[in-house]
């Protein structure tokens, strides 16, 4: 009996060490020896672009390196993921993915880069609606008001932040449910199609929450409708554009992903340090006040979330024989 207990005691022991190793072999699987770079394909400002220098501020010291901030902008965001599926394996090189991308990779005859296989996709970050809106002296006081005027044969522009993006798409699904010809306008982010509303020279502001619910607060931009099922909890006297337009519902989204053929290891830590990023109270509360909340997921269901939305959107695309540039 006392030579069992032993033996017990040794396994038990042994167990314990085994798990202690695969502990610390986790937590020592990924220790960058530079800077781990954040790339962001749209200008400052927008909605890629705060969440990247949300988790830059928040993650500083998780890797024991910075995380630092660059703006790519241009081509719908696929300069800097362009940049990332070329990129070497070490997991030091990281993209914001926007809904975007899915999109891009249904309006675009040609990509750089296959929008699936050559990336790895580590997690989702942020879900939040899109909002559609005006500069406050528009004529325009309802999305209705902005079907009935293009009906009427009155030239209406809405604004996007490039080809391809999920701007661009609920665009084109307000104009294929509404059967109208609303005229697209590109960016390269949210700030310059701001500008330019302002300006009076586009005429409908389509911007995700993150970066549109400032401006509605601020008053420079008099929201019409928000694109998820029902109004927002931050906006609630803004209706959900379905309830104009039935099919119109569309959540966007950011998340990250890094170089093809990285390591699991590498995954598994970046994905573990954003989930505990996340799950900071002031993290929610920052996404929160930016029209968003937190949806950390696994790579799998990050990676089915995009071939899912890729077929969707063939579909949509399809449907309103929308010529793919």
């Amino acid at each position: 009996m006392k030579a069992f207990t032993q033996i017990s005691s040794a396994c038990i022991a042994l167990a314990l060490l085994n798990v202690t190793l695969l502990t610390s072999s986790l937590s020592q699987a990924f220790n960058p020896d530079k800077p781990i770079k954040i790339l962001v394909g749209f200008a400052p400002g927008g909605s890629s672009d705060i969440v990247a220098r949300l988790l830059a501020q928040k993650m500083s010291n998780s890797f024991g390196q910075p995380l630092l901030v660059e703006n790519r902008a241009g081509a719908g965001g696929a300069i800097a993921t362009e940049a990332v599926a070329k990129s070497a394996p070490d997991g030091t090189t990281w993209v914001i993915v926007p809904s975007g991308h899915a999109t891009q990779a249904v309006m675009r005859k040609s990509l750089p880069f296959h929008p699936v296989r050559d990336f790895t996709w580590v997690s989702s970050i942020t879900t939040y609606p899109m909002l559609i809106g005006v500069r406050p002296d528009s004529p325009y006081k309802t999305l209705s008001d902005v079907i009935n005027a293009t009906k009427k044969g009155v030239k209406v522009t809405y604004s996007s932040a490039g080809v391809g993006t999920g701007h661009h798409l609920l665009g084109e699904l307000i104009n294929s449910e509404a059967q109208i010809e609303m005229t697209h306008i590109p960016f390269k982010g949210g700030t310059p199609a701001l500008t330019e509303v302002l300006g009076g020279r586009v005429d409908l502001f389509i911007e995700t929450m993150t970066f549109a619910l400032p401006q509605v607060q601020n008053g420079l931009i008099r929201a019409l409708a928000v694109s998820s099922a029902q109004p927002s909890s931050l906006l609630p006297q803004v209706p959900a554009a379905a309830s104009t337009l039935l099919g119109v519902q569309f959540d966007s989204w950011l998340g990250i992903a890094i170089a093809p053929n990285t390591s699991s290891a590498i995954v598994d830590r970046i994905n573990s340090e954003l989930r505990k990023t996340l799950a900071q109270p002031e993290v929610q509360k920052k996404l929160a006040e930016l029209g968003g909340q937190a949806a950390p997921s696994s790579p799998k269901q990050f990676q089915d979330r995009i071939e899912s939305e890729i077929a969707k959107f063939n579909a949509i695309v399809d449907s309103r024989k929308i010529e793919r540039e």
